[in-house]
């Protein structure tokens, strides 16, 4: 980012820090790999931003799992590195949004395990945990009337698979002693005020609670769910929020301490973090740039929040079915809109297992080091080295892969889809490994044109693509988006030329 300077404690001051506004606002993303906080002004100008790693565990294949108070830790770290140097009685308000994995409390809001080592640290399965398979494919099997709004199959990633897993797997170390089951941003927005209210977009999006109806109590009894009717439905929420809804009477003493802000300011109810990048950029205002988007409605725009997995993000003005994509859900991420979100279970993810496990790889690390460049900005200039007069896609003509190492979320909804790829060479060299990652960014691109083609055919029209995330800032990313995405091949145009619409 030109122009910025890094700050002790690892915070990061933008350009304008000097003209002091009247008021700030602190958002905390947690994301798979780390938590990132950032300083805003009230006319949305980026002051300060930080980030922490946080741990995950695998305890085994399939099995991924975090700690609830290891990434509280984390938020408290980011936190206060943005606040350096600002008088804090000018923040009035904060923000959460996180992935969306399960936490698991007891009746005293300690951590529970949710393994077989018995470990409480670790009392969190990860959004990208695939234990549940079982009870999933079980879920599905009830053909149950919720599952219309997820696309007609239910993902593993959700929340109902995991709570079953975890009944029928840890009934006397975890199930029988719970008293809070939390989708991760929720936790963070509890730990922050006390408030144990849900968020209507993580029960909507990933639990099967209607914004129009509620609970259905059929489903939870039909998959041996019974429980939570018993009780109100106490342990995953009773009181639901929308979104940027103020919770209670604010930070409380106790977490204002931890996080290095002001008792009593404002917290919002939280937001699943592809759907508070998905608001953050499907509203952008575009006038004035000369875009081709200028002009046309917001339901014409698909954002694509892409990280470790990605995430699509179409909104409409009345619900529109899409089968194999998730939704339609009122209001989940834009008041007043249906949300439609496809995804791809892997992508950052499949990216850094292609390019990390070939054998050229520690070359790789050693000549971007060298260079003081990413592995990825390394690979960008050394397929420019390579392409020679021919487009850089067509470098992988005879090179194809089939991107779903961790199954398929959208559109084809299988879990148990597998990658591949051919057109290998017994050659092992750079060369090969850039044209490795070239095809993988490409069969991501495919996977997206895929997705697309099955919301218009469900009907959406889609004109523009508006990509965030850490892929975002790859521009063979994006510019692959745009070729293989461009009017679903009528607008085609080459690495070499500029994306008028992405």
């Amino acid at each position: 980012m030109m122009g910025e300077q890094t700050r002790e404690g690892g915070g990061t001051t933008m350009p304008g820090r000097d003209q002091e506004p009247r008021s700030y606002y602190v958002g905390v993303d947690v994301g798979t790999g780390s938590v990132r906080a950032a300083l805003v002004d009230q006319r949305g100008i980026l002051l300060a931003f930080a980030d922490q790693p946080i741990n995950q565990w695998e305890p085994q294949f399939n099995h991924h799992e975090q700690s609830s108070e290891d990434i509280w830790a984390a938020c408290c770290v980011v936190t206060k590195q943005v606040v350096q140097g600002i008088d804090v009685n000018q923040i009035r308000g904060l923000g959460f949004d996180a992935t969306c994995s399960l936490v698991v409390l007891d009746k005293q809001f300690r951590p529970l395990p949710v393994n077989h080592e018995g470990d409480p640290h670790r009392n969190i399965i990860m959004w990208l945990d695939h234990r549940a398979v079982s009870q999933v494919h079980r879920i599905n099997e009830t053909k149950h009337s919720v599952l219309q709004c997820v696309g007609g199959v239910m993902s593993v990633e959700m929340q109902a698979p995991k709570l079953l897993w975890l009944k029928e797997n840890m009934r006397e170390t975890c199930w029988d002693k719970a008293g809070h089951f939390f989708d991760l941003p929720d936790f963070l927005s509890w730990k922050a005020t006390g408030v144990s209210a849900r968020s209507l977009c993580s029960l909507v999006c990933k639990w099967t609670y209607s914004a129009e109806k509620g609970w259905d109590d059929s489903f939870w009894k039909m998959i041996g769910l019974e429980d939570f009717v018993a009780d109100n439905y106490s342990k995953i929420g009773n009181q639901v929020l929308p979104p940027g809804a103020s919770l209670g009477h604010g930070l409380t003493p106790e977490a204002a301490k931890d996080l290095g802000l002001p008792a009593g300011i404002a917290v919002a109810a939280s937001l699943i973090d592809a759907h508070a990048g998905g608001l953050g950029v499907i509203g952008a205002d575009v006038r004035g740039y000369g875009l081709a988007c200028e002009g046309q409605p917001v339901t014409s725009r698909l954002a694509v929040i892409c990280g470790t997995s990605s995430c699509h993000m179409g909104i409409s003005k009345d619900p529109i079915f899409v089968p194999g994509v998730w939704g339609p859900y009122f209001s989940a991420m834009v008041p007043g809109f249906w949300l439609n979100e496809g995804g791809q279970s892997v992508t950052g993810k499949l990216i850094d297992h292609m390019v990390q496990g070939h054998a050229a790889f520690p070359e790789l690390q050693a000549k971007a080091t060298a260079r003081c460049q990413s592995v990825y900005a390394y690979l960008n200039s050394h397929l420019d080295l390579i392409k020679k007069a021919r487009p850089v896609g067509f470098l992988t003509v005879d090179l194809h892969v089939w991107p779903d190492f961790h199954g398929n979320r959208s559109p084809l909804a299988d879990l148990t889809l597998k990658g591949m790829v051919t057109g290998l060479k017994l050659s092992q060299d750079l060369d090969d490994l850039a044209i490795l990652y070239l095809a993988t960014v490409q069969a991501i691109a495919f996977g997206t044109r895929l997705i697309i083609e099955a919301m218009e055919a469900a009907g959406h029209s889609i004109s523009t693509l508006f990509l965030c995330g850490g892929l975002s800032k790859n521009p063979l990313f994006v510019q692959m988006h745009a070729d293989i995405t461009g009017g679903n091949g009528k607008n085609e145009q080459s690495w070499e030329g500029r994306a008028s619409q992405t």
